[in-house]
């Protein structure tokens, strides 16, 4: 396993990060019968930390919360608390209620001791802010978590999809005051959704800003052929909104990919994630719920694509509407639309 800085910062994360949305609990009101159990997400958890998986990311509305009592019972059982980076993240509605979601001083406040409680743990290594809250001033939003750091609930801070001038913005408010500034950038980018490249990865790239992409396999559309489908593409609400525009582009970048691993003698997965590790991406944030999943993440830090292979990658890709970015209130946030 490779292990980089994230970001600015002397944290040190491996080129893989574990996403934790598959585990946790149906009961609650949570997306499909994708979702893992405790029990069934343990050999995952596992594998992980064997292969030298150090970097967990999950979120306090991941089957609304018991993503992270999953990984608080079961990270304990194979690695130590400093051997390991939890990141964890807030911003959407946890109740239907007044300040029960958003980046306002008090929900983000709530928001981290609540996670913290469920995760059994003294600290998170990154605390996110899952969107933009355009409802609170930034300035009241970087000061609370510039607290919640100074207060030992947090190491670090990150953001995950918004615009590049909000996170512009939200930096400058943070250096101008003092405030702790977010090292790592949690955005949408894959080959099939590459509109991150216009502004959002050069401004990151320009001040040193680790990025952790989510679906870097585009929901598995990546992962398979196009015609295939798997039981979380029939039932994941969210991941059908996010690639229905320009479908035969998309389709022959698919067919790309699946040429390309049959040349090299690898997984589809293995190709699409290689891709990231070629356009210098930090640590791809990957999912793991089939035998082979984790492994083929591994293989793909080790294959190096030729510019060629790139080229004939990217060709295919075709401009679309921003998708995955909201600058909305939570309380207009369905409790059934989540996302990475």
């Amino acid at each position: 396993m490779e292990y980089v800085n994230l970001g600015p910062s002397g944290l040190k994360v491996s080129r893989l990060c574990l996403g934790c949305m598959s585990y946790g609990d149906t009961s609650r009101g949570w997306h499909g019968d994708w979702v893992l159990s405790e029990d069934e997400s343990r050999p995952f958890m596992r594998e992980a930390v064997e292969a030298g998986i150090n970097f967990f990311d999950t979120a306090n509305m991941y089957s609304m919360g018991a993503s992270e009592e999953v990984l608080g019972k079961l990270l304990p059982e194979f690695a130590k608390r400093d051997e390991i980076v939890l990141a964890t993240k807030a911003f959407l509605p946890w109740r239907q209620a007044p300040n029960t979601g958003g980046n306002s001083r008090k929900s983000l406040f709530q928001a981290v001791d609540d996670s913290l409680a469920r995760l059994k743990m003294d600290y998170v290594d990154l605390f996110q802010i899952h969107r933009w809250d355009d409802t609170t001033p930034i300035e009241e939003t970087m000061e609370a978590l510039h607290d919640i750091v100074k207060a030992g609930k947090a190491r670090y801070i990150g953001a995950s999809s918004m615009a590049a001038w909000q996170f512009a913005k939200a930096q400058e408010v943070a250096r101008a005051n003092g405030w702790t500034r977010f090292i790592s950038m949690q955005n949408h980018v894959n080959l099939l959704y590459r509109e991150e490249e216009r502004e959002m990865i050069p401004l990151c790239r320009d001040q040193g800003v680790g990025l952790i992409p989510w679906s870097p396999l585009a929901r598995g559309k990546l992962a398979r052929a196009w015609d295939e489908s798997t039981v979380r593409s029939e039932t994941d609400g969210f991941g059908k909104l996010l690639y229905t525009q320009t479908q035969e582009a998309d389709r022959s970048i698919v067919d790309a990919v699946g040429a390309i691993a049959e040349a090299r003698g690898t997984s589809r997965a293995t190709v699409a994630l290689a891709w990231h590790f070629a356009k210098g991406i930090t640590a791809p944030i990957i999912g793991a719920t089939k035998d082979g999943h984790i492994a083929a993440a591994i293989a793909a830090m080790t294959l190096d694509l030729s510019d060629e292979e790139v080229a004939r990658l990217e060709e295919p890709y075709r401009p679309k509407n921003p998708v995955g970015i909201a600058s909305t209130a939570p309380r207009n946030w369905s409790l059934t639309l989540k996302d990475g």
